[in-house]
């Protein structure tokens, strides 16, 4: 395995290998990339949704068939954001979203491979860009290209988890080499990577933890995450959203998963690599269904890891007790990352008071309760140490 094989890179991670701010969509799209420029305001205005009505239906369904990867991406992007505040952009929310909104993003997902609504790849994973074109993937030089209403807390929120993915590149590529050494038994070839990997998780956990400095929890409550949901188990959304001029979907309501950080790749490639195993409950169910969110190069990054991983037996039939404490060094910082986001889901979400209708402190943005899950998926992945 390779990371290239996947889109994939040791320095970004699962990131996008362009920056959205290099990429020119065609002409026809000048209208809806404006409107996305000006969201912010269209936002404040209260009547995002009157404006969104206005934006031209490009006609891209022949466009799509043959556009390159970064403007499909791009694309969505701007799409996913219009789709969303056109949704979330008023006290209640709509039964039908509008052909010119739903048939370019439909069109765009499907030859994507995704779901015709933000993904966590259109919030975090194509949404930055570099200050500094010569300067690193970093917190002190990356922008949210992208907003719906702005502002620090949203920016810092995004810009955080980017800056994750980044980190979180040297633990994917020394994945790819764990398979190798665990099929030759190198066992000092898998310690160092074991190792250097101990090592990057501590610089993943050290972007995580700083997400309090600049991301108030009232504000990301209030004024972030209202705009992420999706319209699957929303009561404000009742059945779903109808996508008008969608053939397939014969003006049937569609109950779509809303983006989440759970649709990061990273957690559930470590536990293809290390073999951690969750028992069923609600919550699994709900990361199963979402493995179909990611980008297909993604999932099928993690079902290759999951197919062909050997390191936990190679492990466990090893004498070398460093080689032991390294594998478990890793499966405790997995736990200990868990336990972070256990801990923002807690203040951030589930202490919250005042929800509002789709917005409620009791279900994630997904759609799903959490906190008891998380927590049991949590004490699985320490358990599962050696």
């Amino acid at each position: 395995m390779q990371l290239s094989d996947y889109g994939m890179s040791r320095t970004r991670g699962y990131l996008a290998h362009f920056e959205l701010d290099e990429i020119t969509l065609p002409a026809a799209f000048d209208p809806v990339v404006a409107a996305a420029e000006k969201l912010s305001g269209l936002i404040t205005s209260g009547r995002a949704r009157h404006w969104l009505e206005q934006v031209p239906d490009p006609k891209i369904e022949a466009w799509v068939e043959t556009a390159p990867d970064e403007q499909l991406r791009a694309a969505m992007v701007r799409y996913s954001f219009l789709v969303q505040a056109y949704v979330w952009g008023s006290p209640e929310a709509p039964v039908h979203l509008p052909a010119n909104l739903a048939r370019p993003i439909v069109a765009i997902a499907d030859r994507l491979g995704q779901a015709a609504l933000l993904p966590y790849s259109g919030y975090v994973l194509d949404n930055w860009a570099r200050i500094d074109k010569s300067g690193p993937v970093a917190l002190d030089n990356i922008r949210m290209v992208q907003n719906f209403a702005g502002g620090e807390d949203e920016n810092w929120f995004v810009l955080v988890h980017v800056a994750i993915e980044a980190e979180a590149g040297v633990l994917l590529d020394n994945a790819c080499r764990l398979i190798d050494a665990a099929k030759t038994g190198d066992t000092a070839a898998a310690e160092a990577l074991l190792r250097e990997m101990d090592g990057a998780w501590e610089r993943v956990y050290a972007v995580f933890k700083r997400m309090p400095e600049r991301c108030d929890p009232y504000i990301y409550f209030h004024r972030v995450r209202p705009w992420i949901h999706g319209w699957a188990n929303n009561p404000a959304l009742g059945g779903g959203l109808v996508y008008e001029g969608v053939e397939k979907w014969a003006m049937q309501p569609q109950a779509l998963r809303g983006q989440t950080g759970s649709q990061s790749s990273i957690v559930p490639a470590m536990d293809a690599l290390f073999g951690v195993r969750h028992s069923d409950d609600p919550l699994k169910a709900f990361l199963d269904e979402l493995h179909h969110y990611r980008p297909v190069p993604h999932r099928r990054f993690i079902e290759d890891l999951a197919a062909q991983s050997t390191l936990r037996a190679f492990v466990a039939g090893s004498r070398s007790e460093s080689l032991k404490a390294a594998f478990n060094a890793n499966v405790e910082q997995v736990a200990r990352f868990r336990t972070r986001h256990l801990e923002y889901a807690a203040s951030y979400i589930n202490k919250q008071a005042g929800s509002i209708p789709g917005n409620d402190p009791d279900v994630g943005t997904g759609g799903t309760p959490f906190m008891k899950y998380l927590k049991k998926h949590r004490d699985e992945n320490a358990a599962q140490t050696m």
